[in-house]
């Protein structure tokens, strides 16, 4: 039992360091989430320095902080911008599924893993960091860009398979079987398909119960209600994640935007306790066994990838260029796929090299993903464009007198 006074200076020493490095990586230009991690391994199990006292307290700001991810997730999309984006990016989805999913569930197999740590693999590698590319589109200047569009509607379809995948993920970890994570997914479907209902219905009734002219009394009361439905939904065994997903779909109009700037900071705070505790709990040891692997399986789905991006870019329209820039931005892999690695970890029952793996993973994706996002911007790459360009481009006919 640790004392509130050492408490009190670990929390306090580990928040002023994210601090740093968050100043530290918006000035080279890169996501903070790797410099979290890598505070996480030096402070956690096997570091240089572990803190033993904050770890309870880490824990439960990191579930604090997959919650409010999610809900700021919902709170962007309306339930009709949604059922749209399910029907207009559907094929684009799928082939996102298919293209990221199944090598790392492959590559589970291959290494000797059994089916439930392929499972959490193919989750780990399917899923690109909304939040990543967000930053990167916008320190790019290409929010504005025709590729940007189909880049958010992939994003969309991935938070929507997220809000299935996550409940039959959690039945599997928790020892029911394919056929508990069947029900549990059924229950999940059935839930999501009522709250979209209820949303397309009635949101202005629940965002109406919610004041926007009162700060204090919205931020309370959207907390409180994402907590809350968060809660039950774990004990439904429908994921807490999906529900606070859930709550964000709710809200609509002033009250969805004002509670979005109100939840932000938290988000940011909780999101990064959320990277450093997965840190804390991976021992810094076990990466080198795992770099190798890790590596081979981050070139594979950044390859993997950069294809779904070019492919959905293409089925639209967009030229070359705009292809190559939102296969590019796609690559990073952050806050789901860390997520999914730590609902294995606290199951205790995967392969226990999966943590590591998973951790060195998204490192590699999240420091070369905005790397190469600015690839389609280098003269070199726009003259190898218009090269293979003129070379595609039908030679001319000659006319004869």
């Amino acid at each position: 039992m640790h004392d509130s006074t050492t408490l009190l200076v670990e929390v306090g020493a580990l928040l002023l360091l994210l601090g740093v490095l968050g100043r530290l990586s918006r000035r080279v230009g890169l996501s903070p989430i790797p410099l979290y991690l890598l505070a996480g391994l030096a402070f956690g199990h096997g570091g240089l320095l572990p803190l033993a006292a904050s770890e309870e307290f880490f824990a439960v700001g990191a579930e604090i902080g997959v919650i409010l991810l999610l809900v700021m997730l919902g709170l962007e999309y309306s339930a009709n911008e949604l059922v749209g984006n399910l029907r207009s990016a559907a094929p684009a989805g799928l082939i996102d599924g298919v293209f990221n999913a199944l090598p790392g569930a492959a590559f589970a197999l291959l290494l000797g893993w059994d089916w439930v740590a392929a499972l959490v693999l193919g989750g780990i590698t399917w899923v690109s960091s909304s939040g990543v590319i967000a930053k990167v589109l916008a320190d790019l200047g290409r929010l504005g860009n025709r590729e940007t569009p189909v880049i958010l509607s992939v994003l969309v379809i991935e938070d929507l398979a997220m809000a299935l995948y996550l409940p039959l993920v959690t039945a599997v970890l928790a020892g029911t079987g394919l056929l508990g994570g069947g029900i549990a997914l059924a229950v999940a479907v059935g839930t999501v398909l009522l709250v979209l209902v209820v949303a397309i219905r009635y949101g202005h009734l629940i965002s109406s119960a919610l004041s926007a002219k009162d700060p204090e009394a919205l931020l309370l009361g959207v907390l409180g209600l994402t907590l809350l439905i968060a809660g039950l939904a774990a004990k439904l065994q429908v994921s807490a994640a999906v529900g606070a997903f859930l709550v964000g779909i709710a809200l609509s109009g002033p009250v969805a935007h004002h509670a979005t700037e109100l939840l932000s900071p938290l988000r940011d705070l909780f999101a990064a306790v959320f990277f450093v505790f997965f840190g804390l709990v991976t021992d810094p040891r076990d990466i080198p066994p795992v770099l190798l692997p890790a590596l081979a399986l981050a070139v594979v789905t950044m390859a993997t990838k950069t294809l779904t991006g070019y492919l959905a870019a293409r089925r639209v329209g967009i030229a070359e260029p705009g292809r190559w820039r939102a296969g590019l931005a796609l690559v990073p892999r952050g806050e789901f796929s860390i997520v999914i690695a730590g609902l294995a970890v606290a199951a205790g029952s995967v392969e226990p090299r999966l943590a590591a793996l998973a951790a060195t993973y998204v490192l590699i994706t999240v420091v070369t993903g905005p790397i190469l996002a600015r690839l389609p911007d280098f003269p070199w790459f726009k003259r190898w464009l218009r090269n293979r360009a003129a070379a595609q481009r039908p030679a001319p006919v000659p006319i004869h007198d």
